[in-house]
């Protein structure tokens, strides 16, 4: 794998990202980012797109427990679509993040996090959860990979 990839949790209040490392195997927390609106927080993602040579963005899509999708699925849609705007050669994706939230926290809760600090981490574990599940499944998808 040549070009990095970008994990992706957009929330309501804050955006998760997280890295894979060179080979895209493993996930690890890169930064939590105060949201600002779409066109800055584009921009903010397009400069570490830069420093870390990023090609690929997946942006954890928040789908209904019924696979349908709802208000959050659609402001995320909108925010990949400024990014694809933003940055025409990186590819853009969307990825089912079910539940990512919610195991995140329920993580750090069974790792003795306190409140305070989880309410600053979870975005950013969540983007590893959703980063990790897109980096699984590509590698189960490769046939080069061994068996």
């Amino acid at each position: 794998m040549n070009a990095r990839v970008l994990g992706v949790d957009h929330g309501e209040v804050r955006i998760g990202l997280a890295l894979a490392d060179p080979l895209g195997l493993t996930a690890q927390p890169l930064d939590t980012l105060e949201r600002s609106g779409d066109r800055r927080d584009a921009q903010r993602i397009a400069e570490i797109v830069a420093e870390y040579e990023i090609g690929t963005i997946v942006v954890g899509f928040p789908l209904l427990l019924s696979g349908r999708e709802g208000r959050a699925a659609e402001r995320t849609r909108k925010f990949a679509s400024a990014l694809r705007r933003r940055l025409p050669a990186v590819s853009v994706r969307l990825w089912d993040e079910r539940l990512t939230t919610a195991l995140a926290e329920r993580t750090m809760i069974e790792g003795g996090v306190r409140r305070r600090k989880r309410r600053q981490s979870v975005d950013r574990i969540a983007a590893v959860l959703i980063l990790q599940s897109y980096l699984d499944a590509a590698e189960a998808d490769d046939p080069e990979a061994e068996s």
